[in-house]
């Protein structure tokens, strides 16, 4: 946005260059209705144009920091499941022992 408006203000003074380069210039003529009309046309038309590239690039700023917050939410969401299942884990920790008159053996 502040390039925007810099590039607005670049152009207002390339404007007023040319007319001030014009042979028959002069500050009166600057004021004359037809010329202030041009100037308010063209000051409008940039600040239509900068409106809508400003809520173009607000919008994906938007979208960008709610994509980041969503990742952020499934990380903590992740690491609770690890969590979750390590407890599970260690609360499942089957120790084997043989039974030997399940099965016993011929010798």
């Amino acid at each position: 946005m502040k390039n925007l408006t810099f590039i607005g203000f670049l152009l207002l003074g390339l404007a007023f260059l040319l007319y001030y380069l014009q042979p028959q210039f002069s500050a009166v003529k600057l004021f004359e209705p037809m010329t202030l009309m041009g100037i308010l046309a063209g000051i409008g038309i940039g600040l239509i144009i900068g409106g809508i590239v400003g809520y173009a690039s607000k919008g994906s700023a938007v979208r960008n920091e709610q994509k980041k917050q969503e990742l952020k939410q499934l990380r903590r969401e992740n690491e609770d499941l690890e969590k979750q299942a390590a407890e599970l884990a260690k609360q499942q920790t089957v120790t084997y022992v043989p039974d030997e008159n399940q099965n016993p053996q011929n010798y």
